[in-house]
């Protein structure tokens, strides 16, 4: 699972996802692309289901760029604790992925192979997304 090495740590706000993603929207390593449509956050977790599904399905063939990282904490308070007592401590990380920003990039295979990893891919995403080739 993706994290960061080391973080000087202040437990992060929540931010607010407003607008479209300027950087990160173009292809920029491989040929064929996955492109987030909406706004949200993609969990470590996700981002490590979707690397594995299209890693399996090319089978050997063909090289894959992951273009998100996930760099913000999420902090949870323990179950059945009252009110107050402080922010909870942080529980899993984040990738905070704005409309047109790409998740993944293939290349090296066929554009048939590579749609069929990338839609199986998709399918582990919280999100709408799309395949492009560039």
């Amino acid at each position: 699972m993706l994290s960061p090495k080391r973080t000087r740590f202040r437990k992060q706000h929540r931010g607010r996802m407003k607008g479209i993603s300027y950087r990160g929207n173009r292809i920029c390593f491989g040929r064929y692309a996955l492109q987030a449509l909406e706004p949200t956050w993609i969990t470590s977790r996700q981002i490590e289901a979707g690397r594995r599904a299209m890693t399996r399905n090319a089978r050997r063939g063909g090289k894959i760029w992951v273009r998100i990282f996930p760099d913000k904490p999420v902090t949870l308070k323990p179950t059945e604790t009252r009110m107050g007592s402080g922010k909870g401590s942080p529980e899993y990380w984040v990738a905070v992925v704005k409309p047109g920003r790409i998740l993944y990039e293939m290349g090296g295979v066929g554009e048939k192979i590579a749609r069929k990893a990338i839609s199986i891919a998709a399918s582990k995403m919280p999100i709408r997304t799309q395949f492009i080739s560039g």
